[in-house]
């Protein structure tokens, strides 16, 4: 039988269940309304639509590398307890090895066979909320891979292998030894995960954030009253203070503060056995940028009681 718009429309407004979900549910119920309402619930798919709604800022940070490419996948969940689960913690490991096989955007990994269900990463996940009880995403994801060299990880913290809350790629193109490589890459992931650098060189900051230093900078010197000029060079000085600070190579190594990670990076080449270029690093912190919300107790009762 047809299927009217209204019709998907009532459905989707009581059951907070995608369009096309809805269109087949009434579709398979011949334009039932309550018996498509149960096929839904009986799918997991009105469940997990519901709680789609819901802020997920725990969940893990998760990796997986092949040598010359790694990935780094934040799956999202509502709350810790649910991210020391098993089953949450290898489908995240499934995504990120999924991931590794794809071009590295959150759409491709989503559209990925999942293996051994059948379905892809976005209609796992789905499952995942119904079964768990938990709104869960995958947020986010950064894929490094070089021609010629390695691709080093750290996972800070690690819960599991490759699985924690603060993880690091550093993608280092060099044809020396692939195993001292990945020895020195791994120091400096370390530094980037303690550090939280801006970008590999200076040159690299991004413009805005260095002119809105400049200002700052700019406009507490000129409170000091001295001379334009003067007040120019005081700039000057804490810009080159600024780029040292934020630009991974020009840091104070942290496993030797003596000595930058540019400085660092040279003085390992002569064991690597050839040049050494870092060519690009993500660091992925659980929850970064994701405004939790502030439920107080009360509010919280009040909702348990009305669900």
């Amino acid at each position: 039988m047809s299927i009217s718009a209204a019709q998907v429309k009532e459905l989707r407004e009581k059951t907070g269940a995608g369009m096309m979900d809805c269109k087949k549910a009434l579709s398979e119920n011949d334009g039932d309304m309550e018996a498509a309402i149960d096929w839904l619930r009986a799918k997991g798919i009105s469940k997990a639509d519901k709680k789609s709604g819901r802020t997920a800022a725990e969940g893990l940070v998760g990796i997986a590398e092949d040598g010359t490419s790694a990935i780094v996948v934040e799956v999202n969940s509502e709350t810790d307890f649910v991210a020391r689960n098993a089953d949450f913690q290898n489908l995240v490991s499934q995504i990120a090895k999924t991931g590794l096989t794809t071009g590295g955007t959150v759409e491709e990994v989503g559209g990925a066979p999942y293996p051994g269900s059948g379905k892809n990463v976005t209609d796992t996940l789905t499952d995942a909320i119904a079964t768990i009880g938990e709104n869960m995403t995958l947020r986010r994801l950064a894929k490094l891979s070089v021609e010629q060299g390695v691709v080093a990880t750290y996972m800070h913290n690690a819960v599991a292998e490759n699985l924690g809350k603060l993880g690091v790629l550093v993608a280092l193109k060099s044809t020396g030894n692939a195993e001292a490589l990945k020895a020195i890459g791994r120091q400096i992931a370390m530094h980037v995960a303690a550090t939280n650098p801006l970008a590999i060189t200076s040159g690299d900051v991004d413009p805005v954030i260095a002119d809105r230093e400049r200002k700052v900078f700019t406009e507490q010197a000129r409170e000091s009253g001295k001379p334009e000029n003067i007040i120019e060079k005081m700039v000057e000085g804490r810009m080159r203070k600024f780029y040292e600070e934020v630009a991974l190579l020009s840091q104070a190594f942290v496993i030797n503060p003596d000595v930058t990670v540019g400085e660092a990076l040279k003085a390992a080449e002569k064991e690597i056995g050839g040049d050494v270029t870092v060519t690009a690093f993500a660091r992925f912190q659980l929850g970064e940028g994701v405004e939790k919300e502030a439920n107080d107790f009360a509010a919280e009762v009040a909702a348990v009681a009305k669900a």
